[in-house]
């Protein structure tokens, strides 16, 4: 594992594929502080946590885990690369198999070819976890799903806030989260808990 994954070149340039293939690659999604800063409600208060269960897991079946992180290049974000914002939460802290960094939604458009480095690894699945459940991790998971790969939607180990509607209601975060699990579940991906999905590293 490497904590230097992101200083690599897009696509394949430089890219040593993982060292465990065909084993689920972990794919957690933007834990960084900058969400902290937040004053809207969020919902699930234990993404965090479950995050990080997911990651003592994946860690300790020796299986791939990338960490991606939003680089925002929006003068305004809490996640611009100069801001303390962007920093990641001490839960995803540690070795990972590659890091990307990003300013879309989607963590296959990042400046490493994620797609690519599953492929050449002999991974066809990852699982999803982070923030935000109706943004970047949906994105990413409809993206995957869209180039061939399976995907796992680890829904507790997401979370998103309330947001305005057009017609000025609130949609509160635990509607969006609903919306995107049955979404996703009708022909993207498999939605699946924290706990199923550990208990898959060990079945």
């Amino acid at each position: 594992m490497t904590e230097e994954a992101g200083a690599y070149d897009a696509g394949s340039a430089g890219l040593v594929p993982n060292p465990s293939p065909g084993s689920p690659a972990l794919v957690i999604v933007d834990v960084q502080q900058g969400f902290d800063e937040r004053t809207e409600p969020r919902n699930n208060p234990d993404g965090e946590a479950n995050v990080a269960a997911l990651l003592a897991a994946w860690r300790a079946a020796d299986w791939p885990i990338v960490r991606v992180r939003h680089d925002s290049v929006d003068p305004d974000s809490r996640l611009r690369p100069d801001r303390p914002g962007n920093a990641i939460k001490p839960e995803v802290a540690g070795a990972v198999d590659l890091e990307i960094s990003k300013s879309v939604h989607s963590s296959f458009h990042g400046d490493i070819d994620l797609a690519w480095w599953l492929r050449e690894s002999a991974i066809d699945t990852i699982v999803v976890c982070g923030v935000q459940t109706n943004m970047c991790c949906e994105t990413t998971a409809r993206i995957g799903s869209d180039l061939g790969f399976t995907v796992w939607f680890a829904l507790d180990a997401t979370w998103t806030y309330d947001q305005v509607g057009l017609d000025g209601t609130v949609i509160t975060a635990d509607t969006l989260a609903a919306v995107t699990a049955s979404t996703l579940a009708t022909d993207f991906c498999e939605i699946v808990s924290t706990a199923e999905a550990i208990a898959r590293t060990t079945a």
